[in-house]
């Protein structure tokens, strides 16, 4: 693989509780913490919890095995939201791995310390407030 360049334009916010309607396609999706104002109808991103790849996002987060540890990581008004990026089943492992590595997300652990990958340039764009927008990551 050779140096490549990636524009993500993430999707969201679907809350864990409409988590259901997620898209169905292969992806990247971020678990952040969130708060809902009810009254508004607005929600407020908070922390960046975990990020993940799929060739079914839907599917994948729909009972997920690290649920519960997502859930840990939340303050008292606190819930989850989601928000997903398509990507082609080539380059989703690729373009998770480069967000992990730039982004430090609380739960993951695979690729924190370590990039296997040529060298990745993401240019994010759309619904996601806490990940960093345009990144580069070496192999490492």
């Amino acid at each position: 693989m050779a140096e490549k360049s990636f524009n993500q334009e993430f999707k969201g916010y679907w809350r864990e509780v409409n988590k259901s309607s997620v898209p169905v396609y292969s992806g990247v999706y971020v678990v952040q913490s969130c708060t809902y104002n009810k009254k508004e109808g607005t929600v407020l991103l908070k922390k960046l919890i975990y990020i993940g790849k799929a060739n079914n996002i839907n599917e994948r987060i729909k009972d997920h095995e690290k649920l519960d540890d997502w859930k840990r990581e939340l303050k008292f008004d606190e819930e989850l939201c989601y928000s997903t990026t398509e990507i082609s089943t080539l380059y989703n492992e690729r373009v998770e791995a480069a967000l992990i590595n730039s982004n430090q997300p609380i739960v993951n652990t695979e690729y924190k310390d370590s990039f296997p990958f040529d060298t990745t340039h993401i240019n994010s764009s759309g619904s996601y407030s806490t990940l960093k927008e345009n990144i580069t990551v070496r192999r490492h």
